[in-house]
């Protein structure tokens, strides 16, 4: 009896001796939600973070990966990304994972009538996180006839979707309103009140409507609702064209909670608002891409080029970091769910690789400022998954890995 028990022993500790599946070797982890900057050593076990020390003995996991010289954050949270019913939209898997988001925010591709096929074509389908800001349009985004048709913006219609859906649909959206009035945003807030979720607002300032930036800002948003788009001076003018100076409702909207999101897409980053709004201190509460295919080529809109964009402005790269992970999770209620490489929290993780030298980083209408630091995503893994490895760090070498396998 004994020597079966030892035999029985000794088989079983080498699997012991390896609790983690995957360790991440000697990057610089950047996870402001639990105030880490520094060389860590990152485990994931059954697809989540299992411990976050300054070493972890390599023998203790199945795979070690080494990251040195290398940035590790949380997955990234890209707040407004277009995955359905827009002419444009990307699969994400295709666009997002290689960049580093491990969760996109449709804003607003689908409405109450069409986001049960969205889920089921898209969301269900998908590697990526896919959350859901939905259009109060009942077809979502799928041009005037859809976004400007008020009858069919019906906030209790579109709440009762919400209602049935919290583990997809984190807000609302509205969007492309082209007639005179309040009535489309009034609505997007009224079914953000029946469903207690945030609105994300992108309104264009056109001269036939009527409506103006401080009236929308402190009188018809409230407190959690957020307007993309804010470097975009005929989305929301935040920089008097005047005095050149931050105006006063929008510094007393932030004050009262509204969120500013960049929103950067193929129109929405200008370098003379940029550049007015962080000297100012002006800075975007949450960075995001929009993302589609008109924004993903010649204007550089994924999430690390709007995150270099940002340090090129000033922006400190913790902070980009955070705006880009830990404050949009907040923003749409999953954090600490996602944004943080807490441990016990799901392992989606961002590798990014920070190259020093002269590049051109545009702006959504084809003006380029020069910079000299660049972030770029090499690996993702999504939900303890290596999904992207540009480098090849998680790989053998060819002649050092044993045979091939030969496939019939």
């Amino acid at each position: 009896m004994t020597r079966i028990l030892l035999a029985s022993f000794a088989l079983a500790a080498p699997a012991l001796a390896q609790p983690y599946d995957l360790l991440l070797q000697g990057g610089h982890v950047i996870d402001p939600a639990s105030n880490i900057n520094a060389v860590r050593d990152v485990a994931v076990a059954g697809g989540r973070i299992a411990r976050v020390a300054a070493r972890i003995a390599p023998e203790q996991a199945r795979k070690v990966i080494n990251v040195a010289g290398r940035y590790v954050v949380p997955g990234l949270v890209d707040l407004h990304f277009h995955a359905f019913g827009y002419s444009g939209a990307l699969l994400p898997d295709d666009t997002a994972l290689p960049t580093g988001s491990t969760t996109v925010v449709d804003a607003g591709g689908a409405g109450y009538r069409t986001f049960e096929t969205f889920k089921k074509t898209v969301i269900a389908n998908s590697k990526t996180r896919v959350l859901v800001l939905l259009n109060i349009a009942g077809n979502g985004m799928t041009g005037a006839a859809s976004e400007d048709n008020v009858e069919d913006m019906l906030p209790e219609k579109t709440a009762e979707v919400i209602r049935a859906n919290r583990d997809l649909i984190v807000g609302i959206k509205v969007a492309h309103f082209g007639k005179p009035g309040w009535d489309a945003l009034k609505r997007a807030v009224s079914a953000g009140r029946l469903a207690e979720v945030p609105v994300m607002v992108d309104d264009k300032i056109f001269t036939n409507t009527g409506r103006t930036s401080r009236e929308k800002l402190l009188d018809v948003m409230r407190p959690g609702d957020m307007h993309t788009h804010m470097y975009n001076d005929r989305q929301v003018e935040i920089i008097s064209r005047y005095n050149g100076k931050v105006q006063e409702y929008a510094i007393e909207a932030r004050k009262r909670g509204v969120l500013f999101d960049l929103g950067h897409g193929a129109g929405s980053l200008l370098w003379p608002v940029a550049v007015s709004a962080a000297k100012q201190g002006f800075w975007p509460d949450t960075i995001s891409t929009d993302l589609h295919a008109s924004s993903i080529l010649m204007q550089q809109s994924d999430m690390p080029n709007c995150m270099s964009k940002m340090m090129l402005l000033g922006m400190k790269l913790e902070d980009a970091v955070r705006k880009s992970t830990m404050v949009p999770a907040q923003v749409i209620r999953r954090y600490p769910e996602i944004g943080t490489l807490g441990e016990g929290r799901v392992a989606d993780v961002a590798v990014l690789a920070e190259t020093e030298g002269v590049f051109a980083f545009k702006d959504a209408w084809g003006k380029k400022m020069m910079g000299t630091r660049k972030l770029e995503n090499v690996l993702t893994l999504r939900g303890g998954t290596l999904v992207w490895d540009s480098e090849g760090r998680g790989f053998p070498e060819w002649n050092t890995a044993g045979d091939y396998e030969v496939i019939p």
